[in-house]
């Protein structure tokens, strides 16, 4: 049976998609989610003002406010998962382990906000390592090298009926001679 591109093509399509479909909807989905991110407070809590751009309260400090919110559960730093200081606003965003976070002044030391933040278990969903940090190369890369064969696949499948129809066309008509039609 000789190799028929065509045929090859359309199975390992059609085989490649059905076999990336659930990790490939995890990835679009979670990445929507992450698109959206800055509008929707579901996923990241909008980032407060604080008082002043240059910190003046201590880490100390900061912690001591956080410790204060009974949502956050921080004992210490041990507690903390990250601070990201953000001058230009004037706060100190603190992310607790159990995913809370906690917006403080870094001016006054006072709690601007409290809201559980998705956004981090979400992207851990979109590249896998919410699952374990080897899913990452060894199921999401492969479902992307699929995904990229499912592109390569539908561009041939896409074109070959105008290669052919191109192909088939008939020639133009051929001009009649000059002086043929219509010379008496």
């Amino acid at each position: 049976m000789p190799f028929n591109p065509r045929t090859f093509f359309r199975k390992a399509h059609r085989w490649g998609a059905v076999a990336v479909a659930a990790p490939f909807l995890l990835v679009l989905l979670t990445g929507c989610l992450l698109q959206l991110k800055k509008e929707l407070t579901w996923v990241q809590p909008p980032t407060k003002k604080g008082a002043a751009k240059a910190p003046s309260a201590s880490f100390d400090t900061i912690l001591a406010a956080v410790k204060a919110v009974p949502e956050a559960a921080v004992t210490d730093w041990g507690d903390v998962e990250r601070v990201d200081v953000r001058p230009k606003d004037g706060i100190a965003k603190v992310q607790c382990k159990n995913r809370y976070e906690v917006q403080v002044d870094f001016q006054t030391g006072k709690v601007l906000q409290v809201q559980y933040r998705r956004s981090d278990l979400i992207e851990s969903l979109h590249d896998g390592s919410f699952f374990d940090d080897s899913f990452k190369v060894y199921v999401f890369l492969p479902v992307a090298l699929v995904v990229l064969m499912l592109w390569f696949t539908g561009l041939y499948l896409f074109a070959l009926p105008y290669a052919v129809k191109w192909r088939r066309k008939p020639p133009p008509p051929a001009a009649p001679p000059v002086g043929a039609a219509g010379a008496r």
